[in-house]
């Protein structure tokens, strides 16, 4: 590679070694290892706790419909008033409220509106059965109706009359020009 200059010592200088008359520093002893070890697991240990905080805030926060926006949820609405709702939910969380507990008082205070998927009990159920109930009616209507379309053709094509003799001739004539096209 053109411009590159290699830091690699070539056999000439020989090992790369401390300048002449310096000591080399002494190996970190099993201490420095251990002490190093220690401080890892306690950076990571204290770094997990906010982060694993921040996604139980994205997630609540992912629940609850934004007063201002009301298409999005508090997680994504850039509004002021979400920004406040989530430092809310990170204040109660700090304080040792769950989820259920926040969830709750954001309902006392907006309504049960504000969540965005309604709760599974009493006249919000039919919002959960329906859809269901919906498509099983619509597959039972459509077999239905397919069925009795059958039906009819059926009766139709019994129904129909004997052909005319007299036609023979004239079928005869389709069959073969239609064999010809086919070719």
């Amino acid at each position: 590679m053109i411009g590159l200059v290699s830091r690699v010592p070539s056999r000439k200088s020989g090992p790369a070694t401390m300048p002449a008359g310096k000591p080399r520093p002494p190996a970190p002893g099993p201490r420095a290892g251990v002490a190093a070890c220690l401080c890892i697991v306690v950076l990571m240990v204290m770094g997990a706790a906010p982060a694993d905080q921040e996604d139980l805030v994205r997630d609540i926060a992912g629940n609850l419909r934004c007063p201002v926006c009301q298409n999005l949820s508090v997680g994504d609405s850039p509004s002021e008033l979400a920004n406040q709702m989530r430092g809310v939910i990170r204040d109660r969380l700090k304080a040792g409220e769950t989820r259920e507990q926040i969830e709750a008082y954001f309902v006392d205070k907006y309504g049960e509106w504000v969540l965005l998927a309604p709760k599974k009990r009493g006249f919000n159920l039919l919002a959960w059965i329906l859809p269901f109930v919906g498509v099983v009616a619509g597959g039972i209507a459509v077999a239905v109706i397919a069925r009795r379309w059958a039906a009819r053709e059926a009766r139709a094509a019994a129904a129909a009359p004997p052909p005319n003799p007299e036609d023979e001739p004239y079928r005869e004539r389709v069959r073969r020009e239609l064999d010809e096209f086919a070719r």
